[in-house]
């Protein structure tokens, strides 16, 4: 976070976070290792691969499953590899009073629209929501309520920040905007 007298500006982290690289390639070498002893039971080839041994396995049933099992790790391997490579949902969220404007920028997929450059006048901004779910299934998110009842988020998914930032970057931007915040508790 950038602090000035008229301004705000905050970072928000994309698709590059240790899980994605984790699940990324455990999905791929993962899909690898099914793919390749399903097709070898279906080539009647046992035992020939030292890292993929495929012992009395038929390829109808269980070698077909292997392999659909594996075409599909293997392409949600590849699927996340590449949304990191890309570095989806990176951006940053700027609050300035000099321009007179909130501008949220995001990386998207490739494309026409990869750039995603959303730009609001500060008069437009009615307050900040904050939302905060606890249980199994947490959620804390910050959003920029716009006049027409749009919400747009300002922190990205499963980026993990703790109830007193969401609290206090939440309540920086109300300060600086001059609006109300809003704080909804969501049962689980």
């Amino acid at each position: 976070m950038t602090t000035q007298k008229e301004s705000l500006y905050y970072t928000v982290s994309g698709a590059r976070r240790f899980s994605n690289y984790f699940w990324g390639s455990l999905m791929f070498i993962g899909g690898i290792g099914f793919l390749a002893v399903g097709s070898l039971s279906a080539l009647n080839i046992n035992d020939q691969l030292f890292i993929f041994k495929a012992p009395n396995i038929q390829f109808i049933p269980q070698g077909l499953v292997m392999c659909f099992y594996g075409l599909i790790g293997l392409l949600l391997g590849i699927y996340i590899w590449l949304t990191i490579i890309w570095n989806l949902g990176h951006g940053y969220n700027e609050f300035n009073l000099k321009t007179d404007e909130v501008r949220v920028f995001r990386w998207g997929f490739p494309g026409n629209n990869r750039r995603i450059d959303l730009r609001y006048p500060i008069k437009d901004v009615q307050s900040i929501r904050v939302e905060i779910k606890e249980g199994i299934n947490t959620k804390r998110a910050i959003f920029l309520k716009l006049r027409g009842n749009r919400e747009i988020p300002l922190i990205g998914a499963g980026q993990p920040m703790s109830i007193q930032e969401i609290e206090t970057q939440a309540t920086d931007i109300a300060k600086l905007l001059k609006v109300s915040l809003e704080i909804s508790e969501l049962a689980s």
